[in-house]
């Protein structure tokens, strides 16, 4: 059922209406439309060093690979990064956590467009901080109250890593850390850290797409691999249970009077994609992939701006400033970013299915 309309509260508290009939409109329109119009409005920055900018920078360079119509953009992505593989750069992530580590997520797509390993080989630089481990048995960039966000970030580094070195070190270590953080075992639904016990949208959706980027990676035969599969879908699961009938998830979770969000909906539709699409994923969760696509179309105009946006959230101290968070509606990289990844994604099991 399409919802009849979005109501979105932006930073500035103004409320942007969306008619049903435009809804319509944009939920028929071929998914590979959408993607391009996203590749036109995001990826094209990487300063300041974020996961926002990056994962639009890599969504770019997959696009092309599925569509034949879409310009190659390594040229113009080398003449932005080539610039950044420096040591001031990477002392600067000695300096940084997971969310600048992570705006590199791009090198193995660019290493492999290109033929040149330097991409590939500076984001290894990177996942060597993550060799690193605490008292704890967590690696030091990871956040000591063990933030969601962490999730992501160490399956997207240190997965990469190992693809493009082979070395199991990288493997291990990230298996070692989604085999110790987990959901609550009442909800199955992951809180934000332990200082912030709220079922955070984009938070349960970094939890998802931690463990979908680290699945993407890891190999067949590692001895962690069942188990982290099986955690991945129980958690995909319990959120589905959320799912609203638009195909949208909220802002936070559980709480049917929070707002349909954008980020985590494609956060979580990229995540049940690319498990359907590599198999590590059934029959069973594929009516939810579609109405999520659904639901983001609608929530992305032709001219890649997008609207029900959480704005950039650290740990919050109340449910109540979670339920009240603003939502950006226009550019905004961090839905941009995560829309277009999900586009890409969802195009490419189209294209599988037909």
């Amino acid at each position: 059922m399409l919802s009849l309309a979005i109501a979105s509260r932006g930073a500035q508290g103004r409320t942007v209406i969306t008619d049903r009939a435009e809804l319509e409109r944009r939920r028929e329109r071929p998914v590979i439309d959408v993607a391009r119009a996203l590749a036109a409005e995001y990826g094209g920055v990487l300063t300041p060093i974020n996961y926002v900018r990056g994962v639009a920078m890599s969504g770019r360079l997959r696009l092309a690979g599925i569509d034949p119509e879409y310009r190659d953009p390594s040229g113009d992505l080398r003449a932005v990064v080539d610039g950044l593989l420096t040591d001031e750069t990477f002392a600067l992530m000695e300096r940084s956590d997971g969310s600048v580590h992570a705006g590199f997520v791009w090198a193995d797509d660019l290493s492999e467009a290109t033929g040149n390993g330097r991409y590939g080989d500076f984001l290894v630089r990177v996942a060597d901080l993550y060799l690193e481990g605490r008292d704890d048995g967590f690696p030091a960039p990871v956040d000591p109250d063990y933030r969601v966000e962490d999730v992501f970030f160490v399956g997207a580094v240190l997965g990469r890593a190992f693809a493009h070195t082979g070395d199991e070190r990288y493997a291990d270590v990230m298996a070692s850390v989604l085999g110790k953080v987990n959901a609550q075992a009442d909800t199955g639904l992951w809180w934000h850290c332990g200082a912030s016990p709220f079922y955070w949208g984009r938070g349960n959706a970094f939890a998802a797409l931690g463990f979908a980027e680290a699945l993407s990676y890891l190999p067949p035969d590692h001895q962690a691999r069942a188990a982290l599969e099986e955690k991945h879908r129980a958690h995909l699961r319990a959120l589905l249970e959320h799912q609203d009938e638009s195909g949208a998830w909220r802002q936070v979770i559980d709480q049917p009077d929070s707002y349909l969000e954008l980020t985590a909906t494609a956060m979580v539709g990229y995540s049940l994609a690319r498990g359907i699409g590599r198999g590590w994923l059934g029959g069973e969760f594929t009516g939810a992939v579609d109405l999520a696509w659904g639901a983001v179309s609608e929530r992305v105009d032709d001219g890649g701006m997008v609207f029900d946006s959480c704005t950039g959230t650290g740990p919050l101290p109340s449910l109540e400033d979670y339920l009240t968070r603003a939502t950006e509606n226009g550019h905004d990289d961090r839905g941009g970013s995560m829309a277009l990844w999900f586009a890409v994604e969802y195009a490419a099991l189209e294209q599988a299915r037909a």
